[in-house]
């Protein structure tokens, strides 16, 4: 399996990020991609790739324009006004005001930010867009005679909405990957997010389509972030009803509550007529995850992958989660290989 990987992912650093009232070392870091590489390299998973450049079309097929020019500008003008430090937002708008634009580069934030786990620095727009090109040159390797390809983006991208970002992410990569796989002619495709947290981006985006089926396995909102999405009852909207699929779960759940959980997911991905697949591949499920509380473990990631095989569809594997640094590479690459041994026999 090719990996598509850009060292420019490392040009988004945060050093801080505030949780539970504190402000802490971010969980987010460079090292969580190099990590993976790493174990990519020690087990011959295949080759390793750079991105192509896709330009800004592809994001502005599943993002809002203004939403794009903002993170596109955002850091110029936040600089130009407060200096060479990480942009945060310092207000949000209330319920029942008015989301209009504003001359202030902090309100803008609050505009278009959901939490304050994703600052914005000089590197952050290079970072993000090589991490979408990443997932473009991966589907293409899918949707050719290959069949799979994982891209190892960074920042990941489930949490970006149609306008707006947060949890880390800035655009959303395999919301990216599954609207290109459209263009390229496949008329059902799905997004299928084992992240431990709920991709309410990815929902946001496709919630009133029926080409894009979305299916996600997740902590139950009502104790886990992203708190406002990721409902059993929510099943899309409009066109898209009954395309949007939630399989929220217990703090504490392991392999044996998981796995019903993945079988669901996919006998609907399999009931859409699925012709390709998009993962978004978190691993922060894993039992030794800080900011998690799911007790998979490290043999499960291989039978999760080999589960996914089972649709027998091309597959982009897309890197989301997964805050474990010292078992995030073995985790990742269980699931490439667990998917491989199915393909490969």
């Amino acid at each position: 399996m090719k990996t598509v990987y850009s060292p420019r992912h490392a040009l988004q650093d945060a050093q801080i990020e505030f949780i539970r009232g504190k402000s802490v070392p971010s969980f987010e870091m460079p090292q969580r991609a190099e990590l993976v590489l790493e174990r990519i390299k020690a087990v011959a998973l295949g080759p390793v790739v750079e991105p192509g450049s896709f330009g800004l079309e592809p994001l502005l097929a599943v993002h809002d324009p203004d939403f794009v020019e903002f993170l596109s500008t955002i850091w110029e003008t936040w600089s130009a006004e407060s200096g060479q430090i990480d942009a945060f937002p310092n207000a949000w708008p209330p319920p029942r005001s008015r989301r209009i634009r504003t001359k202030r580069p902090g309100a803008e934030l609050g505009r278009y930010c959901i939490d304050m786990s994703s600052p914005i620095m000089a590197g952050t727009w290079t970072a993000v867009t090589s991490a979408a090109d990443a997932a473009l040159t991966a589907t293409e390797i899918a949707a050719g005679p290959e069949r799979m390809a994982f891209a190892l983006c960074r920042p990941p991208g489930h949490h970006a909405g149609r306008d707006y970002f947060g949890g880390y992410c800035f655009i959303n990569n395999a919301a990216v990957a599954a609207q290109n796989l459209v263009d390229r002619g496949a008329r059902r495709v799905a997004v299928l997010d084992v992240d431990y947290h709920h991709g309410n981006g990815t929902q946001d985006i496709f919630y009133e389509r029926a080409d894009v089926l979305v299916a996600s396995i997740h902590a139950d909102p009502e104790t886990e972030y992203p708190y406002y999405s990721g409902y059993a009852d929510e099943t899309g909207d409009g066109p898209g009803e009954g395309f949007n699929l939630n399989v929220p779960l217990a703090w504490g759940s392991a392999y044996g509550e998981y796995k019903p959980a993945l079988d669901t997911a996919l006998a609907r991905i399999a009931a859409h007529g699925t012709e390709a697949l998009v993962v978004s591949l978190g691993v922060d499920t894993f039992d030794g995850d800080p900011i998690s509380r799911f007790k998979l473990q490290n043999a499960d990631f291989l039978s999760m992958g080999r589960a996914i095989a089972s649709l027998g569809v091309p597959t982009v594997f897309v890197m989301e989660g997964g805050y474990a640094v010292a078992d995030i590479g073995v985790n990742t690459v269980n699931v490439l290989t667990g998917f491989e041994d199915v393909i490969g026999s």
